[in-house]
């Protein structure tokens, strides 16, 4: 009460949030100029997500490059406000997000079982623009929808719990941005860098691009022991971001399969056995170079890892996936308790402030009942009849509400790059296969029913973290959250178009792929797409028994050890999937933040912000140069005159060999690489630009 007397120790009542442009004040924010540009930059980052994710199984977070660009592009040559630089950035990382659970899922189409009538998966032939589109469309509109009514609850009312570490970093930037910094310089250096590094590599091949070394079949030591690195600019920055405790971790998990694992299968399983295993995982025994006469491999560490290792590596995928969720299972509760609580909670309901404006709740009743009727009346979604695709329609709805809410609870604790999507993905098709199981759908025929369900909630809690986030820079900035909505369902729409077009260019074979009889190029080691692989080895175990369960257990029981040390299992478990020439390259990357943030508090100087540092903001330059310059080069390979051109006429390779021999020219492609690694310690150590 007014009149009360305050007590010799008063609690201070909390004080009122206020944003950086308070919402009386007025100012362009969607505007044609910032719609577009944002949607173009959610293409830009949608295919080159696409590339980075097809060939690693890794993302990286395109909030802060577009914000630093929009910054840079805004002051010299759009001249736009801060509020119209929030929605560039908006509608721009929509594209990464949607991308990364496309990717994740939907190449698993191709993996299913293999239909006897045809010869080819019973999902080859969902794998197709019209397919990807619109499951890209509905997950990345469905992730959008429910963070409506969580909006509220989750980014308002409680600011001070959920920091949202991406979003309140991306605010800064903009906020530094607004007040003179320059950001950009730093990341457009590391493009510019990467987009030179990758055309020595990619195009002229002066740089090598796998440097090994392997331990001799003959040897009594280790053999057939294999150190690999594909030493690519785009991870290195990758691990600069993770840092180096998730980094080491990746890359433990990789020694542990190349080192360990692989030496000991050679000795232990005679080379007959590994060539029947591999028909059966889907690998032809002679593109290893299986000599049926002398009972040999050209390359046995690779036979190993496709007849065994990934399937170690599968279950260890799954099984960190599920304890990373049973872990957040508090959260789980207590998201959906307050989401529930939000939608009924009118207080303030009647505020007109622009900062509080959302899009009506009734957005999101007809948009879920829309999404729904998409799936079941369009003909290239997998399913049987309508009923079933009702079924999976709102399967889709109810798990996506769960794990957008969930999503969105962790990444705002932990950050959208800890984020454990796999986990949650993983969670929905065992969900899924119990409610087919119990429907007594258990062939083959479900199996592409199943993978939708898991692939839109994939993409709908990818989009959902990354929603938040974006939700959460505007509320900082002081953005008007319904034209931030309208924004995301533009980059959704934009990114969509683009996404399912990149996969399908990035799926055509080469012609020497094409010589060899291969038909996808997603599934062969130039574009593995292990997570795709991964849902649907679990799809098909769940529903039809065909998984080697022995295979699997151990990958679990791997998963378990780790969690039991106080390692991140998930981490260590993809680490243990990929190849060590993908988690060695990360692994340098982190050890260089490791460095110069261990070399900083040697001098007494504060290690550099994740976000806002020299160091990273070169690191996501190197990111978005080196994967835009895969998919330009991917784009350039698909015409086969441009291919030999470039795989002849241009390549240095041969020269190179003829002139340093064939270990010189590896050593050449391990010395480009630190001095790119030396560039970006540089920048690391460079003080960040004043906010």
């Amino acid at each position: 009460m007014a009149e009360a007397v305050p007590s010799p120790s008063p609690s201070p009542s909390p004080r009122k949030f206020e944003p950086y442009i308070a919402a009386e004040r007025v100012l362009p924010e969607f505007t044609p100029k910032a719609v577009v540009a944002g949607a173009l930059f959610g293409i830009l980052f949608g295919a080159a997500t696409v590339y980075l994710a097809l060939k690693a199984g890794l993302t990286v977070s395109a909030s802060i490059p577009i914000a630093v660009i929009a910054i840079s592009l805004g002051r010299k040559f759009l001249k736009t406000t801060i509020l119209e630089n929030n929605i560039i950035q908006t509608a721009g990382s929509a594209g990464e997000s949607i991308a990364a659970g496309v990717v994740f899922t939907l190449p698993g189409f191709l993996f299913l079982s293999v239909d006897p009538a045809t010869g080819t998966s019973v999902g080859a032939g969902y794998f197709n623009y019209v397919t990807l589109f619109v499951l890209a469309l509905v997950g990345g509109v469905l992730g959008v929808l429910m963070m409506i009514p969580l909006r509220r609850s989750l980014i308002v009312k409680e600011h001070g719990q959920l920091q949202y570490p991406e979003g309140t970093a991306c605010a800064s930037v903009l906020i530094a941005g607004d007040r003179g910094g320059e950001f950009a310089r730093t990341a457009f250096q590391g493009v510019f860098f990467a987009l030179g590094y990758a055309i020595l590599q990619k195009v002229f091949h002066v740089i090598a691009e796998t440097p090994a070394f392997v331990t001799r079949q003959a040897s009594k030591l280790l053999p057939n022991a294999t150190v690999n690195a594909d030493v690519t600019p785009e991870y290195l920055g990758v691990g600069y971001i993770i840092g180096p405790r998730i980094a080491g971790v990746l890359v433990a998990g990789g020694v542990l399969a190349w080192v360990g694992l692989i030496p000991l299968l050679s000795v232990l399983v005679p080379p007959d056995v590994i060539a029947a295993q591999l028909p059966k995982v889907g690998s032809n025994p002679a593109g290893f170079g299986w000599d049926p006469a002398a009972h040999t491999f050209a390359d046995l560490p690779n036979a190993i890892y496709r007849a065994y290792i990934r399937q170690i590596g599968a279950g260890a995928v799954a099984a960190g996936g599920f304890i990373t969720l049973l872990k957040t299972l508090p959260t789980i509760w207590v998201s959906l308790r307050d989401s529930i609580r939000s939608l009924s909670d009118k207080a303030g309901a009647g505020s007109m402030a622009r900062t509080e404006r959302d899009l009506s709740f009734i957005t999101v009743i007809v948009g879920s009942i829309g999404l729904v009727l998409v799936l079941v009346f369009l003909p290239q979604i997998p399913g049987e009849s309508v009923g079933s695709k009702l079924l999976v329609g709102l399967l889709v709805i109810v798990f996506g509400f769960i794990f957008v809410t969930v999503s969105s609870r962790i990444v705002g604790i932990i950050g959208s790059s800890s984020n454990p999507i796999s986990g949650m993905t993983i969670a929905t098709l065992m969900a899924t296969a119990m409610v087919f199981v119990a429907l007594g759908w258990t062939g083959r025929v479900y199996e592409p029913m199943a993978l939708v369900v898991g692939g839109m909630v994939c993409i709908a809690a990818a989009n959902g973290g990354a929603t938040s986030q974006d939700l959460k820079t505007g509320y900082l900035v002081g953005a008007t959250p319904r034209y931030q909505q309208i924004s995301l369902f533009v980059g959704a729409i934009a990114s969509a178009v683009v996404i399912g077009f990149t996969v399908k260019l990035l799926d055509t074979p080469t012609a020497a792929m094409a010589a060899q009889g291969v038909t996808h190029a997603i599934g062969t080691p130039q574009f593995p797409a292990p997570q795709g692989t991964l849902m649907a080895t679990l799809i098909k175990g769940l529903l039809s028994q065909n998984l080697d369960w022995h295979f699997v257990l151990v990958g679990a029981f791997i998963a378990v050890t780790m969690e039991l040390c106080g390692v991140k299992s998930l981490s260590f478990a993809v680490g243990l999937y990929l190849p060590l020439s993908t988690t060695l390259p990360i692994f340098a990357g982190g050890a260089l933040k490791g460095f110069a943030d261990w070399r900083a508090a040697r001098r007494g100087e504060n290690p550099e912000e994740s976000e806002l540092g020299g160091g990273s903001l070169f690191a996501t330059g190197l990111v978005a140069g080196g994967a835009l310059t895969g998919v330009i080069v991917a784009l350039l390979n698909v015409n086969d005159n441009v291919n030999k051109f470039i795989g002849t006429t241009l390549n240095m390779a041969p020269r190179l060999e003829r002139l340093v021999g064939a270990d010189g020219y590896q050593l050449l492609g391990v010395l480009f690489f630190a001095g790119l690694g030396f560039l970006l310690y540089r920048a690391g150590r460079k003080p960040p630009p004043a906010v």
